[in-house]
């Protein structure tokens, strides 16, 4: 099937309060078009220097979603454009963010990565470092970003109640969020489910899908 047809399909399956991220890394330009002309606006990255490139040379009614990890010296190339960056965890990070949001006079939207999996390869916060961000003083300062929800990898696995418990406690921890007052907290994302096991992440409350392979074919990773 065309990427198109992908696309068409997934979206035809989703329901209307799940937006769907089309991960786009390592995929040509003209594939990232096709998937325009059939009208996705939204596209994921997991590094930034691809995503600017991207960005300099599609419309520019895209909006990019940095999904990788993010390395604090490179937040300046992405904070003029960037929609919303999915793997903020830690501090140090959000401030980063939050200087380079001021010299572009705009606010940044970030998700908490929170560690669901029970791999060591996957980054992110502990529920209880979460909430210790969100409570601090210094996190009450930052006026250029503003956390709206919480993003989450399951472990790579077939068994699928590992993968249930770990969605469960993303939406857990999304929950906690929403308790928690402060000017630059919004809570309304939860950014769980890829090409493998979305259909579950949307059963245990997931509102974003981050869909990569399902709509442009397997990666060519050079």
């Amino acid at each position: 099937m065309s990427i198109s047809e992908n696309l068409k399909k997934i979206k035809s399956s989703l329901p209307k309060h799940v937006t769907l991220v089309a991960v786009s890394k390592t995929k040509p330009v003209a594939d990232l078009m096709e998937a325009y002309q059939a009208g996705q606006r939204i596209f994921g990255e997991n590094k930034i220097q691809e995503m600017v490139e991207k960005y300099e040379t599609m419309p520019k009614d895209v909006e990019w979603h940095m999904i990788g990890h993010v390395q604090r010296n490179k937040v300046k190339y992405m904070a003029p454009f960037v929609s919303l960056i999915h793997g903020v965890d830690n501090l140090k990070l959000l401030k980063e963010i939050n200087k380079e949001g001021k010299k572009n006079n705009r606010i940044i939207d970030c998700l908490l990565q929170i560690k669901i999996a029970t791999e060591d390869s996957k980054f992110g916060l502990t529920n209880t470092e979460a909430l210790e961000i969100i409570q601090s003083e210094v996190f009450s300062e930052l006026k250029n970003i503003r956390i709206t929800g919480v993003m989450g990898m399951a472990t790579f696995t077939e068994n699928s109640e590992q993968v249930t418990q770990e969605f469960k406690a993303l939406k857990a921890s999304f929950e906690q969020l929403l308790k928690v007052p402060a000017f630059n907290l919004n809570p309304q994302i939860i950014s769980m489910g890829m090409s493998g096991d979305y259909d579950l992440a949307i059963t245990c409350g997931s509102t974003m899908i981050r869909v990569g392979s399902s709509i442009f074919g397997s990666r060519n990773y050079s």
